[in-house]
């Protein structure tokens, strides 16, 4: 696939606070006034948050040079987000076609990169549960909001036209953050935390 090139950021944010914001609207890229809570700014609003969580996920790998492969990708993914976010903050007849948005090659880079990573885990006998490290909790918690992005995002493609390469790419993250925090514990040479239903208090008694 040709390589593809996005506009630049036009921007000057001298002024934080508008107060255009006070009655419970927010703009779309368009200029489009919108409710906030309307699921498009939900479903962008929570990519967001993924975000800021994939941020954290990449600060705690930059101490140990066994993880700073992966850090180095998570970075990758934060600008691929954003470009997620822009597509969908967007109403679809506004697009322009040089407006930063995830593509196919985005996807086929996270199945290229979830493949290599996956190869040397060992295989899963069971479930597994988030810990073990604070790399792995973070990627977990990357995870969960990630795999919430994409239920809002199919939600809102059946109100509203989405390209269905978002879709795929969230799925395909929330995919790609499981194995990294499988491989997070592998390369640390710390054992995964195993489901096992009776360990529960009811399991025990």
């Amino acid at each position: 696939m040709p390589e593809q090139t996005f506009n630049e950021p036009r921007l000057a944010l001298n002024r934080i606070y508008t107060k255009r914001g006070d009655k419970g609207e927010t703009s779309l890229v368009g200029g489009q006034r919108v409710a906030k809570d309307a699921l498009r700014i939900e479903c962008y609003g929570t990519i967001d948050e993924l975000n800021a969580f994939v941020g954290a996920a990449a600060v705690a790998l930059e101490n140990d040079p066994r993880l700073r492969s992966l850090g180095n990708i998570l970075l990758r993914v934060q600008h691929e987000l954003f470009n997620l976010g822009s597509i969908l903050a967007t109403q679809p007849e506004e697009v322009h076609p040089r407006q930063p948005q995830v593509t196919e090659a985005d996807v086929s880079q996270l199945e290229r990169e979830i493949d290599e990573m996956n190869a040397p885990l060992p295989a899963l006998r069971s479930f597994v549960l988030p810990g073990g490290s604070e790399s792995n909790v973070r990627l977990h918690q990357c995870r969960t909001i990630c795999r919430r992005a994409e239920r809002l995002a199919i939600a809102l493609s059946r109100q509203e036209q989405v390209a269905p390469v978002a879709i795929q790419y969230l799925n395909r993250l929330s995919d790609a953050l499981f194995v990294w925090s499988r491989w997070v514990n592998t390369t640390l040479g710390v054992p995964e935390v195993l489901w096992q239903p009776n360990q529960s208090a009811s399991g025990r008694s």
